[in-house]
């Protein structure tokens, strides 16, 4: 029992300086103790030690506390189990990326030195599928422009052209998030952005950005912006006022349908004949609607009454193509 608790503390001394450092300004002794599942008091103990015995340059501003920026983190290591969970996402960012990122393969490899040699062993095969895709020079151009404006907090001006117009047109972009998304396998960049006649928190796709250029200026984030909640609301990237989606799944998918939480917001509800409606809460009905699309005859549309229409309207185009006597 000693020696379980004697390694448990040795595993959360190593995490701790990990945890400290990944916060600009600091972190509260409360905090740490709740991402380490311990007391304060005990948190308190370990700071202790790793400023005394281990000699980690910490430094305390009122109740938060810090590293100073020149101290170099020691290296990490892995359970079985994080291990094995660093592999499955590092498949999950190989298997959207459609491009050859060579920021994506390089950090994958490097993650690769950290794993078990048989995890290690995949993931440099999968590395080698992103090397040996497509390249797109400009893709990846902005890829870094948009990471180092991000992280270091600078304006852009930017030229976007959206998915239903031919035109280029100018923004003024402080990027406050990048996010990729398994729909289309794409990476988009979430921020404030200014145009004539629009200004709000706004989506772009990186594949439709023409050209940045740095305006010199910094910006603040504003710390009461969570985008994680404004993506809760989205089935990938795109959010905006609720609308409601009710589904209705034949009894030969709903075993399937059941066994995934497909949206925080949905309610199951079994029917009579076997089937279930699936009730949700979404931004958009943009990036839902191919995946409503993938289950064909097996789920019927009941509301909005506007997505109900379309799909009527899609099924009339799919018979003349596929039933009419001249198809």
């Amino acid at each position: 029992m000693e020696f379980d608790q004697n390694l448990k503390r040795a595993v959360r001394l190593a995490r701790l300086p990990y945890y400290i450092k990944s916060l600009p300004h600091g972190i509260t002794v409360k905090e740490l103790a709740k991402l380490c599942g311990v007391s304060v008091r005990t948190i308190q103990r370990d700071l202790n030690t790793l400023q005394n015995d281990l000699k980690i340059p910490i430094a305390q501003e009122k109740n938060r506390y810090s590293i100073l920026d020149d101290y170099i983190l020691p290296p990490v290591f892995f359970t079985l189990y994080e291990a094995v969970a660093l592999f499955l996402a590092s498949r999950l960012a190989i298997r959207h990326t459609d491009e050859s990122n060579p920021h994506v393969a390089d950090a994958l490899y490097k993650i690769s030195g950290v794993l078990p040699e048989d995890l290690a062993d995949k993931i440099k095969r999968s590395v080698n599928t992103i090397r040996n895709k497509r390249t797109n020079s400009d893709f990846i151009q902005i890829f870094e422009q948009i990471s180092l404006a991000w992280t270091t907090h600078s304006q852009v001006i930017m030229q976007y052209q959206s998915l239903h117009s031919l035109d280029t047109k100018e923004w003024i972009l402080e990027p406050y998030f990048i996010e990729m998304s398994g729909i289309g396998d794409s990476t988009y960049v979430i921020g404030h952005a200014i145009r004539e006649g629009r200004d709000g928190v706004i989506t772009f796709k990186l594949d439709r950005i023409k050209k940045l250029e740095f305006t010199g200026k910094n910006y603040e984030i504003p710390p009461n912006l969570e985008i994680e909640k404004y993506l809760d609301s989205s089935w990938g990237v795109v959010w905006g006022d609720e609308i409601e989606v009710l589904l209705k799944f034949s009894p030969q998918v709903t075993r399937r349908v059941k066994e995934s939480v497909w949206h925080p917001s949905q309610i199951l509800t079994d029917l009579p004949e076997g089937g279930c409606l699936l009730n949700l809460q979404v931004g958009s009905l943009l990036e839902i609607t191919p995946w409503i699309r993938s289950w064909g005859p097996d789920v019927e549309v009941i509301g909005p009454p506007e997505l109900r229409e379309r799909f009527c309207s899609w099924s009339k185009q799919l018979y003349g193509i596929y039933c009419s006597p001249e198809g």
